[in-house]
């Protein structure tokens, strides 16, 4: 169980977009990605809650693991299809707030050990001045600061670098791609 959660070992600069719903994150993942001609890592409890709620059956506790799982797995099957930059649009960290938000404290104790061993570079960390835009799986509208603030204290906690990205998408844009360039100048 635990080697699915773990990161498989790689030289590529791997960058997280991270924060509450509906701020953007994965319309400015797909737009890096693009940008530096590179693949992106979807977030997979989107398409996991869709299938739910397709089954007009609702997220619990149990479902935590299992999305874990399934994000850790797409994060290494793209980690091959990357140039020497990941893009990721969601992490174990992130799986981690939302678990311990939604279920009263609660997260698998593989999962969090996981969120907090797995390395990014980088983690961009969304704030909530975009419009809230309901699309059936979002819904936490009333929360959007209990959200962030949740978020900010998991990467302050976890130790992880993070960069706070807020304005129009064209100033969160541009914050990312200079962070990222910045990286891969070290590469070389």
């Amino acid at each position: 169980m635990e080697e699915t959660l773990k990161q498989h070992p790689s030289n590529c600069i791997k960058v997280v977009l991270y924060g509450p719903e509906s701020t953007g994150k994965s319309s400015l993942a797909e737009a890096l990605a693009e940008h530096f001609n590179t693949v992106f890592v979807e977030e997979f409890s989107r398409r996991y809650a869709e299938t739910k709620l397709q089954q007009h059956q609702g997220l619990t506790e149990s479902d935590v693991l299992p999305i874990a799982i399934g994000q850790m797995q797409l994060e290494n099957k793209l980690l091959k299809k990357a140039n020497n930059l990941l893009i990721c649009d969601t992490d174990l960290l992130e799986t981690m707030v939302y678990s311990e938000f939604y279920y009263n404290g609660f997260c698998p104790e593989l999962v969090a050990k996981y969120a907090y061993q797995n390395t990014y570079d980088l983690y961009f960390l969304t704030y909530i001045d975009t419009p809230w835009i309901a699309d059936g799986i979002r819904d936490q509208p009333n929360s959007r600061i209990q959200m962030f603030q949740a978020f900010e204290q998991a990467l302050i906690d976890s130790k992880k670098k993070y960069i706070l990205v807020k304005g129009s998408f064209e100033d969160r844009f541009n914050t990312c791609k200079t962070q990222i360039d910045n990286l891969l100048k070290k590469l070389h």
